[in-house]
């Protein structure tokens, strides 16, 4: 009997592909084909078509199982009557724009994001956007089925449809800077980036070398699915060192790194300084809010108290936090607007950045257009992108520990630990529970919060900490640990050895 359901990952299918590792393999040819025709079919019905008047484009970023994942998808879509458009590697943002660019009905990303190498998966899209947790249910449903479509010959078409995104993007840097390819608008600028062996590197070499940056320094823009010189993933800290070395060493005025299919993004300033998560965030807000006064930013849960008080009392917006995980965010701003609420903006500090101007597409490449069109504008007048957020205040420490959960029922344990810590601070004076909790339990303590969360996937707790002083966060984990210690089924060693 087929059981797909633990491939669900949120709104993708994800697993193991390759026993490199030596990890057992469940993204077998037979589970990408199920799943692939439980898409059709998913696809078919939301579209009203029959199959063959489906046009479905197909991608994939750089993993060494890349393309027998890709032969399997474009042979089951094929067979069913579907036109394939095969566009090789590919962002996961770019597959969504064919159903803009190039009239597709929808689109598969091959990708894993910034997991091992051993990994890859499945992303979906339609004319609407990505798929929900609950469309990725239907699919596998459908898939662990005996229904199957009639076999038709569908055509399969060889398409470069990165060159058109390319192109895309360089013609926004255009008309934001109000000048032509020809003029070469970023000819004084020296921008590198840091692809992690992605599918990234077009930014380089196709979107701002063209318009006449200076892109030397750059590194790993090469596609290489074992990922040998850095997890590809702007959250991961080796990561940011290495584009922080890149920019330092280059004497560039911008750094740019991406995760390995191109959603998500972060930045480094010319002094050799992040630009990402709460950072990132407020520059994002500051770009968006100039042409959208007083709009609401949705964020995840986890952004710092200095954040909130720059959106609103610098910018005069209004913050809007949320869950964790990109879809519960851009849904949220979604929501907000067809509610009447301006929220053109949806931001986790993952760097996953969602706008409502790009169909509320989490791409990582339209972020960084973004930015460096208004690092072009600044200049102009003698400024530059720090000068946008000086005022943001960062917390002086934050910590992040991870509980694994270690009973069966791990979902129903974990709401039933966030239950017990709202009890429990209740009764300390020093506790304020915060009044835009909407996940897990967030509380104010002691110059500084902490969020504790269930996982959005896995079995286990993430307890995320912030102070405004030096030693703030080992005086409020030192406040909880009564409570943690308390949990049976919780495994906080990590909480140990950072008290210890």
């Amino acid at each position: 009997m087929k059981n797909y359901m633990p491939l669900k990952s949120g709104t993708d299918v994800r697993g193991v592909a390759s026993n490199i590792y030596g990890s057992e393999i469940n993204i077998t040819d037979q589970a990408v084909s199920d799943i692939t025709l439980g898409f059709a079919m998913l696809l078919s019905r939301k579209a009203g078509k029959t199959f063959d008047n489906l046009k479905v484009a197909v991608g994939h970023d750089s993993r060494i199982t890349a393309d027998q994942i890709r032969l399997c998808v474009i042979d089951s879509l094929s067979k069913c009557g579907i036109t394939v458009l095969d566009c090789g590697l590919s962002s996961t943002p770019s597959m969504f724009m064919t159903t803009v660019d190039a009239d597709t009905d929808g689109a598969i990303e091959i990708t894993a994001s910034h997991h091992p190498a051993d990994r890859n998966g499945l992303k979906f899209f339609t004319r609407k956007g990505g798929l929900d947790g609950c469309d990725i249910e239907t699919i596998i449903k459908i898939a662990e089925s005996n229904e199957r479509p009639a076999f038709l010959d569908g055509e399969i078409v060889p398409t470069d449809f990165m060159a058109v995104y390319a192109a895309r993007l360089r013609k926004m840097i255009c008309d934001g800077l109000e000048t032509s390819e020809g003029e070469l608008p970023l000819k004084d600028f020296h921008i590198v980036v840091d692809a992690g062996n992605g599918a990234g590197g077009f930014y380089a070499t196709d979107v701002l070398s063209p318009l006449g940056a200076d892109t030397r320094g750059s590194v790993f823009l090469n596609p290489d699915g074992m990922f040998p010189n850095h997890t590809p993933n702007p959250e991961n800290q080796t990561a940011m060192e290495s584009i922080c070395g890149a920019v330092t060493k280059s004497k560039a005025d911008l750094g740019i790194i991406f995760d390995t299919d191109v959603d998500r993004a972060g930045c480094v300033d010319k002094s050799g300084s992040e630009i990402n998560r709460n950072r990132l965030i407020a520059l994002a807000a500051t770009i968006i809010i100039e042409n959208n006064p007083g709009a609401t930013i949705v964020t995840d849960s986890v952004t710092s108290d200095g954040l909130k008080l720059f959106i609103e009392n610098d910018l005069h917006g209004k913050h809007h936090r949320f869950k964790r995980g990109y879809r519960n965010v851009i849904n949220e701003a979604i929501r907000l607007c067809d509610e009447g609420t301006n929220s053109p903006l949806a931001i986790e500090t993952s760097g996953h950045a969602a706008l409502k101007e790009n169909y509320f597409l989490d791409d990582g490449a339209y972020l960084v257009t973004k930015i460096i069109i208004k690092l072009a504008t600044l200049r102009k007048s003698g400024k530059d992108l720090d000068d946008l957020i000086g005022n943001l205040e960062c917390p002086v420490e934050s910590d992040e520990l991870r509980f694994n959960i270690t009973c069966p029922d791990f979902k129903d344990y974990g709401k039933a630990v966030i239950s017990a810590l709202e009890k429990f601070v209740k009764l300390e004076p020093s506790f304020k529970i915060a009044d835009d909790n909407r996940e897990g339990i967030r509380v104010s303590v002691l110059d500084g919060w902490f969020l504790l969360r269930l996982s959005v996937h896995d079995p286990l707790m993430p307890i995320n900490v912030e102070s405004n002083h030096v030693g703030g966060v080992r005086e409020i984990l030192q406040k909880l640990y009564p409570f943690f210690k308390t949990q049976t089924s919780l495994d906080i060693s990590s909480l140990n050895s950072r008290l210890q």
